[in-house]
């Protein structure tokens, strides 16, 4: 199955989509930093990485004419314009790349595409603007007349006429928890998902495959969960009021059947602590963390917080690690990589900095595999 990756970034959702059975065909990002890092591994020969073939551009410059059939179009679109820590300018910040999306499904025509953004999407005050995104992309081939709020209205008419306009798409969007889906890491992002209308695809978004429930009932019903970890009954924390609240609701052992949500302590199984001393930037402790109201560290027995980049470095609480006595320290790029689900092998570039900058920015690699496997499931009976 043949694919084309926008906005790539540091690799996050194109590894997500490759493992899922995906050929890229081209890979697509502008950032040098985050091209460094894609061409790390394809030098490295890391799987699914080493065939990419990696376009270090702007999209909006990018022709599509040279390709043939393509699959599936994915991108994670920069959440900049809507994210809650950004400017808030939607529609009118310049780095909304939406209409490029757009561009790049009406060129390439993919029997598919997968589309992944910020929570802050959904915000009531970009409502209007994200209904004429699913409006636009459940009907790429109508001609855009007038501004988008025009083209808005003339796209309501032919999706409630059912009119075809030479290229259409069933699309669905879905608020998706990175943890629900064996992410160490409570990331909520929304997907957006399309199939070409004329394949007559009934698709859903697959189910979770983890819970919250099953971490607690692993924690504080069986005791599997200490177990594993080798910690004895003194070095275990006592349980959070809301644990509490739920195992006495559930103190007849129910069991949703799912897998317990992935904690940072499961993550980071294995890795020595790192130190300020290590030889290079992948496992080295950051000194300098410090936590401070409404920026605490991620505790050891939860998933992790959601990991964040800033443009000035990174944040002093969201990425960080509650040590257990009251202080915290930075996650290493190694432990912020695999909150995010990058396998060991795969590296990143730049500074240390640079680094956790794209990480925070990436896909959860596991999150994009789960997505993508529905898809190519789909695809693959055509």
């Amino acid at each position: 199955m043949k694919s084309i990756e926008l906005f790539t970034g540091a690799g996050g959702l194109a590894l997500g989509t490759a493992l899922a059975g995906f050929e890229h065909e081209a890979v697509l990002e502008r950032d040098h930093d985050s091209c460094e890092t894609l061409r790390l591994n394809k030098s490295r020969r890391i799987p699914h990485v080493r065939d990419w073939s990696i376009c270090e551009t702007d999209v909006r410059l990018f022709d599509y004419s040279d390709f043939g059939h393509v699959d599936l179009v994915a991108g994670g679109v920069p959440c900049q314009p809507f994210s809650l820590g950004g400017k808030h300018g939607g529609h009118k910040d310049e780095r909304d790349m939406f209409p490029e999306l757009t561009r790049a499904v009406q060129a390439l025509r993919p029997l598919a595409f997968i589309v992944e953004n910020v929570k802050g999407l959904l915000r009531g005050s970009f409502a209007e603007y994200f209904e004429y995104v699913i409006l636009r992309l459940s009907h790429p081939g109508a001609k855009r007349r007038g501004d988008w709020r025009e083209h808005r209205a003339a796209l309501e008419r032919i999706h409630t006429a059912s009119r075809s306009t030479g290229l259409d798409y069933n699309v669905v969007f879905q608020l998706l928890n990175a943890a629900d889906y064996g992410v160490p890491q409570r990331r909520e992002r929304v997907f957006i998902v399309g199939f070409r209308s004329d394949l007559g695809v009934s698709w859903s978004f697959p189910s979770p495959t983890h819970s919250r429930e099953s971490l607690l009932r692993s924690q504080w019903m069986t005791g599997e969960y200490w177990e594993r970890h080798g910690l004895r009954e003194s070095k275990r924390p006592p349980p959070e009021n809301r644990a509490a609240q739920w195992i006495e609701r559930n103190q007849l052992g129910l069991d949703d059947g799912l897998k317990p949500w992935r904690t940072v302590r499961d993550a980071l199984d294995g890795l020595i602590t790192p130190r300020t001393t290590a030889n290079d930037l992948d496992h080295f402790l950051n000194p300098g963390a410090r936590a401070y109201t409404g920026h605490t560290g991620s505790p050891w027995d939860e998933p992790a917080k959601v990991l964040k980049a800033g443009d000035h470095g990174v944040p002093g609480g969201e990425n960080t690690l509650a040590i257990g006595d009251g202080t915290v320290r930075y996650f290493s790029v190694r432990e912020a990589a695999r909150l995010q689900s990058f396998p060991d092998e795969y590296l990143f570039a730049g500074s240390w900095t640079e680094r956790m900058r794209q990480i925070g920015n990436a896909v959860p690699v596991d999150l994009a595999r789960a997505v993508a496997e529905s898809v190519a499931e789909t695809i693959t009976t055509f």
